[in-house]
């Protein structure tokens, strides 16, 4: 699924051959990547430990070439922003990162305080910035939290206190790096919902780092998977979690893709593939309605 605007795509986030290189580094952390993300998208960016997805990401939202140095090569825009030209406190405007630990990203007495912390740093008049913060709470969840100190809440709670500091800055973009990964499979789900319900209402292109597979693809309709440094796969869920490449390379195929191929192999065919449990469910309820005719 592509976002579709007088019948055109529009790209919000643009590479050639983006190459770097770390300083001191012997080999490049990315190689050669040329991809396309399309305002609205929810992109998976998948991949092996090592792979160079948080790499990437720092290069989205400016921390590369502009905290960490090193060599870049190629071309990467956001938001229409030639990466190196503008700084990171401009690209701060078009671009969100969540910490994979929100621990990380949380220092303030209060909830309140931590999420109005980035509107502070803009300059933001006083009444915006009450607004901007009330809306972000709200729409994260946790308007009841706002005067509770971070370091008391739970992980999933902490998660959603992140998310509404990016979210309080209002930027196109949102990346988050493995926000689920200090979470259980229910806290996850319910930080999955939170981001899919932001990237549906709101239209902000959500960039997900993710390795639980099972779990957000449903949310996904554009999936990135790296290797060595390279986006090897590019493409729709259903594309990339059938191909025999993704298997290869050992990104965790969704159980529910996997459930289909196996059934196949066995002589029972269902009607579509599935890419999450739901899918699944449905194709399943299909077959044994069929069985009963």
């Amino acid at each position: 699924m592509r976002v579709q605007i007088v019948g055109e795509t529009v790209a919000i986030i643009e590479t050639a051959n983006l190459t770097y290189t770390y300083p001191g580094g012997k080999e490049p952390s990315l190689t050669d990547v040329s991809l396309t993300i399309e305002k609205g998208e929810f992109v998976i960016l998948t991949g092996p430990s090592g792979c160079g997805k948080t790499t990437l990401c720092r290069c989205f939202n400016g921390l590369i070439p502009h905290f960490y140095s090193g060599k870049l090569e190629g071309d990467i825009k956001v938001a229409g922003c030639k990466v190196p030209e503008h700084s990171i406190y401009e690209l701060a405007r078009k671009v969100g990162l969540v910490f994979q630990n929100p621990e990380n990203q949380l220092f303030a007495l209060s909830v309140e305080k931590d999420v109005a912390f980035g509107l502070e740093n803009l300059g933001s008049p006083r009444e915006d910035m009450k607004k901007r913060v009330d809306w972000a709470l709200q729409m994260t969840g946790i308007q009841d939290l706002r005067e509770r100190a971070p370091h008391e809440l739970s992980g999933g709670q902490q998660q959603r206190v992140a998310i509404a500091c990016v979210l309080a800055m209002q930027p196109e973009v949102m990346v988050l790096d493995e926000p689920t990964s200090f979470l259980d499979p229910l806290g996850a789900q319910k930080i999955f919902e939170v981001i899919d319900d932001l990237n549906k209402r709101l239209g902000i292109t959500v960039i997900l780092v993710e390795h639980r597979l099972d779990l957000a693809a449903r949310y996904a309709n554009h999936v990135i998977v790296m290797d060595e440094g390279k986006a090897v796969l590019d493409g729709t869920p259903l594309d990339v979690f059938t191909s025999e490449r993704a298997r290869l390379i050992g990104v965790g195929i969704p159980k529910a893709t996997r459930l289909y191929q196996v059934l196949q192999e066995r002589g029972v065919h269902l009607s579509g593939i599935p890419v999450n449990s739901q899918e699944a469910a449905l194709l399943l309820q299909e077959v044994m309605t069929s069985d009963r005719g």
